[in-house]
C-alpha cells in the first residue's frame, strides 16, 4: 500500500509539471500577439486657422491711442473719484463710534427692544451688551444701521470694489438664538 500511495504522488507530480509550463507559454505568447495586434486610433489634429488681420478704417474717428482720447479719459476717471469720494468723505469727516472697532462676523445680535417709541437692537460683542439704534454705526466699513426689525439689523456699508471706487452695499445682522 506504501508503495502504490508512493507511486500515485510520483505520477501526479509529473503530470502536473508538465501541464503547468507549457500552458503559461503559452498564456505568454498569446498576451504578447494581442499587444502586438492592437493599435489605438488617434484622430489627426485639424489645422489651425488662419488670421487675416483687418485695417482700421474707421479714420473719420479719434484715434484709439491720441492725446485727446487720454485727455477725455482723464476727465472722466477724475470726476467718478470726486464722485466717489464725495461718498466716504462724510464718513471720514465724523467721529467713529465704539462698535466701528469691530467687524460686523464678531458681533451678535441677541435681542431688541422698544425706547421712547423706537426700536433698540442689543448687540453683544466681546461679551458686552451694546443698544444699537437707528444711525448708529457699526463695522469697520462704515456701517450704518438703516433699519431695525424684531429678528434683524440691516445696515448700509461703503466699500471699495475691485476697482478701487467706492460703493454703497446692504449688510445683515442676524438674531442670534442661544444654543440649548
Amino acid at each position: 500500500m506504501i508503495r502504490f500511495l508512493g507511486l500515485f504522488a510520483l505520477t501526479l507530480g509529473a503530470l502536473l509539471s508538465g501541464c503547468g509550463s507549457s500552458s503559461e507559454d503559452e498564456l505568454r505568447q498569446w498576451i504578447v500577439e494581442e499587444r502586438n495586434q492592437t493599435r489605438p486610433k488617434v484622430a489627426p489634429i485639424p489645422a489651425p486657422k488662419q488670421f487675416v488681420p483687418e485695417a482700421y478704417t474707421n479714420t473719420a474717428a479719434i484715434e484709439p491711442f491720441s492725446n485727446v482720447k487720454l485727455t477725455q479719459a482723464l476727465k472722466r476717471e477724475s470726476s467718478q473719484a470726486v464722485t466717489n469720494g464725495a461718498l466716504v468723505a462724510p464718513e471720514l469727516a465724523r467721529r467713529k463710534e465704539p462698535l466701528e472697532a469691530f467687524p460686523l462676523d464678531a458681533m451678535s445680535l441677541v435681542g431688541n427692544l422698544t425706547k421712547a417709541g423706537q426700536p433698540v437692537a442689543l448687540v453683544k460683542v466681546d461679551n458686552l451688551l451694546y443698544q444699537v439704534k437707528l444711525g448708529s454705526y457699526l463695522g469697520q466699513n462704515y456701517g450704518k444701521v438703516t433699519k431695525i426689525t424684531e429678528t434683524q439689523v440691516l445696515l448700509r456699508e461703503i466699500v471699495q470694489d475691485a476697482v478701487g471706487e467706492w460703493i454703497e452695499r446692504s449688510a445683515t445682522l442676524e438674531l442670534q438664538e442661544r444654543a440649548k
